[in-house]
């Protein structure tokens, strides 16, 4: 049974030319104890689908069901309650609270160690935990501290809208290493949006996202040839 499932989500925005279609008619299931990666041009729909699952933006049309159970018309706070999670692409900043703080409100009554999350994002804990997150803050440091939040719950989804944006090489590799001892150890159902080929080669599954439509649904296997194999097949994917 799938942990996650959309079905026939419609969501227009406004723009300045009026009435914007964002997602048309989606229809997606997630298995628990796969990676997906959400893919696709800019503009595409894959930022907002992924606020969607998490209820920060609501459909006109459509359904959400969380194993089985609808979840439509919950909100961030009650899908969280759920057991969904989410690291945004530009995380907000907690002015005036300290990382140790935030780990053990992400964590509440979970046993995950916030020592191990921050080095999961590779971040020395003795040089941040008890640092409070103002402006000395990099926005690289802040979405390491956001990633660290959401890989410390025991979650049923969790996703991660560009995890690899404003993060040096060092402290990737490092990410791309929990994802997979995540994906290893617990059920979790892991959704990544990225353009990221390195990313890519985590996942069981690829969905590509254009224009607000699901247009291929693949494995990494098969996606990365094709994108090895003639400029044709990028276009599909992204501005790469």
């Amino acid at each position: 049974m799938a942990v996650l499932s959309l079905n026939n989500v419609h969501l227009t925005m406004n723009d300045e030319l009026g009435k914007n279609k964002i997602l048309d008619d989606v229809s997606l299931s997630f298995d628990p104890k796969k990676i997906y990666v959400i893919t696709g041009p800019n503009g595409g729909g894959k930022s907002t689908l992924a606020k969607y699952i998490m209820g920060i933006k609501q459909g006109e049309e459509g359904k959400i069901a969380l194993n089985g159970e609808d979840i439509t018309d919950l909100n961030i706070v009650e899908r969280s309650k759920k057991g969904i999670g989410y690291a945004f692409q530009t995380p907000a900043r907690f002015k005036g609270l300290k990382v140790k703080k935030l780990l053990e409100l992400s964590k509440g009554k979970g046993e995950k160690n916030i020592y191990k999350a921050l080095k999961d994002v590779g971040l020395c804990p003795e040089d941040y935990l008890e640092r409070t997150m103002d402006g000395s803050f990099s926005g690289g440091e802040i979405k390491r501290v956001e990633i660290a939040s959401v890989l410390i719950r025991d979650l049923k989804v969790a996703v991660f809208d560009e995890p690899e944006a404003g993060i040096d090489l060092w402290s990737f590799q490092r990410m791309t290493e929990t994802f997979k001892e995540l994906n290893q150890n617990t059920d979790t159902c892991i959704i990544i949006i990225s353009h990221q080929e390195r990313i890519m080669a985590l996942a069981d599954e690829i969905i590509v996202l254009d224009k607000g439509k699901v247009i291929e649904r693949t494995t990494n296997k098969k996606f990365l040839e094709s994108m090895t194999h003639g400029k044709d097949s990028c276009k599909k994917c992204c501005s790469l």
